[in-house]
C-alpha cells in the first residue's frame, strides 16, 4: 500500500482536498479496500487526473477502479472536460472508450503553443487559421512523446491552399513565419508531409516524394490522414484511409517529438485526434 503523502491537496480546491481528506480516512488495508465501487467512482470523479494517478498508486481495489476505462469515474472526467460536441459527435467516434476520449484531449492541439494567426476551437481539437496574408501558421500538440508507440489522425477541413504540411516537431521548431512556405520541415527540428504536392521536408530539403508510388492520388479535404510515430525504433509512418503508406522518416532523434502541423490558408480548419498505440502489434 502507498503512503498517504502521496495524495496531493491542492489548497486552492476546498472540496477536493475535503475529498482527498475523506479519502485519507479509509486508508487502511482494510477500509480503502472495503468501500463499495460505486461510492468509489462517485468520490473519484470529483478529483482532478494528477489526484486520480495517485490513487490508483494506493491499492489493488482503487487501481481496478480506476483501470476500467468506461467507468462512471471517466464518464463524469469527459462531461467536465470536453464539450458535448467533442464527446457526443463523430469527432471521437474512433475512440471506443470515456478514458481514451480524456486522453485524446490531454493530446489534442496546445492553445498555448501555436502560431499568432492561429486559434483552437472551442471543441478542443480543431484549429482555425486565421486570413492573414504572406504568412504561414503552425500548432503542436499538448503533449510530446519520447518513448512507446502512439498514433493520431489529422485531416484538413477546409482548402490546403499553396503548401499544407503534417508530421512532428521539436519544442525549439517554430510555429509561425512570413511567407507561403512549408514550415514544418524547415530546419533540423521538424519533419513533415506536404499533402499538397506530395514530398517529405526536413532540414528545409526535400527528402523525396511521398507515398513512393507513381502518380499518387493527391490528399482530399476531409480524408483522414493517421500518424503513427514508433520511438522505439525510431521512424514515422503515415497511413491514409486505412491504407498503409509506408515509413517517412527513420532515425528520429531521442527527443521529445510533438504532433503539429502547418497551414497557410485563410480561415481553413485542421483536426487532430489523439487515438493511442496502433493496433497493429
Amino acid at each position: 500500500m502507498w503512503p498517504v503523502g502521496r495524495l496531493r491537496i491542492p489548497s486552492q480546491d476546498k472540496l477536493t482536498a475535503g475529498i482527498i481528506l475523506l479519502l485519507q480516512e479509509t486508508m487502511t488495508v482494510t477500509g480503502a479496500a472495503s468501500l463499495p465501487v460505486p461510492v468509489l467512482e462517485v468520490i473519484f470523479s470529483y478529483l482532478d487526473l494528477p489526484d486520480l494517478l495517485s490513487c490508483a498508486l494506493v491499492c489493488k481495489a482503487w487501481h481496478n477502479c480506476l483501470n476500467d476505462e468506461n467507468s462512471l469515474v471517466w464518464k463524469l472526467q469527459c462531461l467536465r472536460k470536453l464539450t458535448k460536441e467533442a464527446s457526443n459527435g463523430e469527432l471521437l467516434s474512433l475512440v471506443p472508450t470515456y478514458k481514451g476520449k480524456l486522453r485524446a484531449f490531454y493530446h489534442s492541439f496546445n492553445p498555448g503553443d501555436c502560431s499568432r494567426n492561429v486559434y483552437i476551437k472551442q471543441n478542443g481539437f480543431t484549429l482555425h487559421r486565421n486570413p492573414v496574408a504572406q504568412s504561414t501558421g503552425g500548432a503542436r500538440g499538448r503533449r510530446e512523446f519520447q518513448s512507446g508507440r502512439h498514433a493520431w489522425e489529422v485531416w484538413w477541413e477546409g482548402p490546403l491552399g499553396t503548401v499544407a504540411v503534417v508530421g512532428l516537431a521539436t519544442k525549439n521548431a517554430p510555429m509561425h513565419c512570413q511567407g507561403y512556405v512549408a514550415l514544418l520541415g524547415s530546419n533540423d527540428q521538424s519533419w513533415g508531409w506536404n499533402l499538397v504536392d506530395n514530398y517529405l521536408i526536413h532540414n528545409g530539403d526535400h527528402q523525396g516524394n511521398f507515398p513512393q508510388c507513381n502518380n499518387a492520388p493527391k490528399y482530399e479535404v476531409g480524408e483522414k490522414i493517421r500518424v503513427i510515430l514508433d520511438m522505439e525504433d525510431n521512424y514515422v509512418a503515415f497511413e491514409r484511409g486505412y491504407e498503409f503508406l509506408g515509413v517517412a522518416f527513420r532515425g528520429l532523434p531521442d527527443e521529445q517529438l510533438y504532433p503539429a502541423i502547418s497551414a497557410v490558408y485563410g480561415n481553413t480548419e485542421v483536426t487532430m485526434v489523439y487515438l493511442g498505440e496502433p493496433l497493429d502489434g
